[in-house]
Order: structure tokens, then C-alpha cells, then sequence
């Protein structure tokens, strides 16, 4: 559809410049200059076309209906689930630990409603948080204790950093700023 109208902006200022010129040497110069603007307008949108490819990570829903991810925690792999409705991303003890996060000093002192149940929760803030190429720093996140939940959940604080994010065909799209 766009080169379509690339040929037609092509034929129209052509056309325009035989009529408001009429010498044949600034028609031939009224279209190389025509053709090196369309060539850059070509190229520019080729190039902003890889670049959202690039900051973009699709990810296909499971078995179950899930969205799982393979997340790095401060640089430590951490399988995630994706949860809209969870406020904030959260991890289990046993990830948070493995990340290397200050357990000893954490004050457990949020309410959290799970999926399991009620339970308490303790605020933190993630270095980095990594799905694939897109990478987000300092992060909120709770951290439950030992035993209270089974999987690490991907919410709504590294979910809302994003540009924009959408499910489509049994694919999550998420798109990074630029």
C-alpha cells in the first residue's frame, strides 16, 4: 500500500514539474530530487520498522492458558507467569534468594491476596528485570515467604513500563519504549 503511494507522490510531482517548468533539465532534476526524498523516506521507515521489531518479545500461551516466560532477575534466570491482575511483579523466596536479594532485612509487612490465599509480603526493588531484549530498572516487587507460593508472577509494575502490551491469536506482545 505505501510504495503505491510512493509511485503515485512520484508521478504527481513529475507531473507537476513538467507543467510548472517545462524544460526538460529541471524536470530530470525535480525528479532525482523527488526520488532521493522518497528513498529516505523508504529507508527511515524500514528502519523505525526494525527497531519495534527489535525492542518487541512474543510469547505463545501454554497448555494451560498461561503466558510463562523465562525472566532474568538481576541477571538470574527466573521462570515467570504473566499476571494482569496482579499489582506488582512477585517473587518466591526461593527466586529471590537466588537473585541474591537481601532476604535477612526484608520487612514482611504487606497483605497479599494469592491465588493460594491470604498471605504477607515484603517490598523490594528489583536492579533489573529482563524478558528477552527488554530490560527495565528498579523495579517494584513483593516477595512472599518460604512456601507461600509456587511460581513467580510477571504484574503489573514491569508490565506497565512497557509501551504497550496485547494479546492477539494466542501470542502476548510486549513492545519496549525506544
Amino acid at each position: 500500500m505505501s510504495r503505491v503511494l510512493l509511485v503515485l507522490l512520484v508521478l504527481i510531482g513529475t507531473a507537476g514539474a513538467v507543467v510548472a517548468y517545462g524544460d526538460p533539465k529541471r524536470i530530470a532534476e525535480a525528479g532525482d530530487a523527488m526520488s532521493t526524498m522518497l528513498k529516505k523516506r523508504v529507508a527511515a521507515a524500514t528502519a523505525a520498522a526494525e527497531a519495534a521489531k527489535a525492542r518487541t518479545v512474543e510469547i505463545p500461551r501454554g497448555t494451560g492458558g498461561e503466558f510463562a516466560v523465562s525472566a532474568k532477575v538481576n541477571g538470574v534466570a527466573a521462570p515467570m507467569v504473566i499476571d494482569t491482575g496482579a499489582t506488582s511483579v512477585v517473587l518466591t523466596y526461593e527466586t529471590a534468594k537466588a537473585a541474591g536479594l537481601p532476604l535477612e532485612l526484608l520487612n514482611f509487612n504487606v497483605e497479599l491476596e494469592t491465588a493460594g490465599g491470604h498471605t504477607r509480603a515484603a517490598r523490594l526493588s528489583l536492579n533489573s528485570l529482563a524478558i528477552g531484549k527488554l530490560v527495565e530498572r528498579s523495579v517494584p516487587a513483593l516477595v512472599v515467604p518460604r512456601g507461600q507460593m509456587k511460581t513467580n508472577l510477571l504484574g503489573m509494575s514491569f508490565l506497565d513500563r512497557l509501551e504497550s502490551w496485547e494479546v492477539r491469536s494466542d501470542q502476548l506482545r510486549l513492545r519496549g519504549y525506544p
